[in-house]
């Protein structure tokens, strides 16, 4: 370990309270980093003390907040006032590395009331998330406007894939030079094929069939709304294991319970697991899943397929972001091209065509147990080959060392 460089991680999700991509990429990225120089945590949350070595802290939203509070609005001046805790307490690190939007502003008053350079990662970009106003209402102008002062007032910005490079210097102020691109990555000897089936038949899973997996939030933006159009038209042999909790709104959980609820009606085998498993159990439905299915309408870099992969599993994924960079059309699996609308609606244009390729395209991999088994090594080797953390952490390292010679 360098003992002479320490950086504070600003963080919204810090296990235990991880439900998304920038949660897992937090807690492997800052173990791997930990390795090599001093890592403290802040976040959101109740932590206190050691978590697989690395020095975390948790902080509360301010409850006055919460009083006679339009709830949509609640949901920017709560990280507001979490922000402002979090800097208070003295920084003695030589840098400051604030994740998402949500700590962007504790990571511009750092740069400036303890005079450290700034980094920050994007992990999805609000003017590619117009569904968030649907959450937040106009504070998603709010939330925009975070994300934009954090991001043009970083000495450096980390995208995780290329795309999402050029998406940032399309929509924000920045140099190209100041935006560096370093992948997410993947534990290698955690997500790796299990044969145990505990957790399939905990939920209900039929051994003797094959199954079809989806792995998120229920979220405009995974898109799995079209994914349960497209059921209609996957091999009926096959079942569908939706593996999904935490809705954004109210309104697309009715939604979700209604769609789940009349396919239901007419064919069985969709299990719908409701909440957030753990690891353990997720590795399990991976590694016995004979196609995952991954298909957003927006995704910065899509971790969630790099698990798949890992596990030797097929993916089935939309053509958008980062995945074009994580999964091979036609070798550890298939991307599915569609047109979308701009960036004020994000969906496809022809909705009922998306879903209907994306289930051709898991029905192909269902009916070749050769061509499933081939996607599923190949995967697994560029997943070894191009995204291990231990290399993702030195490259981290690499950009904050350039920004105190």
């Amino acid at each position: 370990m360098n003992s002479d460089l320490k950086v504070t991680f600003l963080t919204r999700e810090y296990p235990p309270y991880i439900y998304g991509g920038a949660g897992v990429h937090l807690d492997y990225l800052s173990r791997a980093l930990h390795k090599l120089i001093e890592v403290e945590v802040r976040a959101f949350g109740d932590q206190q003390g050691l978590i697989n070595g690395v020095r975390v802290k948790g902080y509360q939203p301010w409850p006055v907040l919460a009083q006679d509070s339009d709830p949509r609005y609640q949901k920017v001046l709560d990280p507001l006032s979490v922000n402002l805790a979090m800097v208070k307490d003295r920084f003695d690190a030589q840098l400051v590395h604030a994740h998402t939007w949500y700590t962007f502003m504790a990571g511009l008053l750092a740069k400036k009331l303890y005079s450290i350079p700034l980094v920050t990662t994007i992990h999805s970009m609000e003017p590619l998330r117009p569904w968030k106003e649907e959450q937040l209402g106009n504070g998603y102008m709010v939330s925009s406007w975070m994300e934009k002062s954090g991001l043009e007032y970083a000495d450096k910005v980390v995208a995780v894939s290329a795309e999402m490079k050029q998406d940032i210097l399309k929509y924000f102020d920045l140099e190209p030079e100041r935006v560096e691109i370093i992948y997410n990555g993947i534990d290698l000897e955690q997500y790796r094929y299990t044969d145990s089936t505990c957790s399939l038949e905990q939920y209900g899973v039929d051994l003797k069939r094959p199954y079809v997996l989806f792995v998120g939030r229920i979220s405009r933006q995974k898109g799995i709304i079209h994914l349960l159009n497209a059921i209609k038209d996957i091999e009926a042999e096959a079942q569908v294991v939706l593996c999904a909790g935490a809705p954004d709104t109210k309104e697309i959980a009715r939604e979700m319970t209604e769609k789940v609820e009349t396919i239901r009606q007419k064919r069985d085998g969709v299990i719908w697991i409701e909440q957030m498993l753990p690891r353990e159990a997720v590795i399990e439905l991976y590694s016995q899943a004979a196609v995952f299915v991954c298909p957003s309408l927006y995704e910065p870099f899509g971790i969630i397929n790099l698990e798949a992969m890992a596990c030797k599993t097929a993916v089935v994924a939309s053509a958008v972001g980062g995945i074009k960079e994580v999964v091979v059309d036609g070798e550890t699996g298939f991307l599915v091209q569609f047109e979308q609308h701009d960036h004020a609606t994000a969906e496809p244009v022809d909705p009922a065509g998306f879903s209907r390729i994306l289930a051709e395209k898991i029905n192909t991999i269902l009916g070749d147990q050769k061509l499933r088994e081939k996607m599923a090594n190949k995967g697994r080797e560029r997943v070894e080959r191009f995204f291990s953390w231990d290399s993702i952490a030195q490259q981290t390292l690499e950009l904050y060392e350039s920004l105190l010679v």
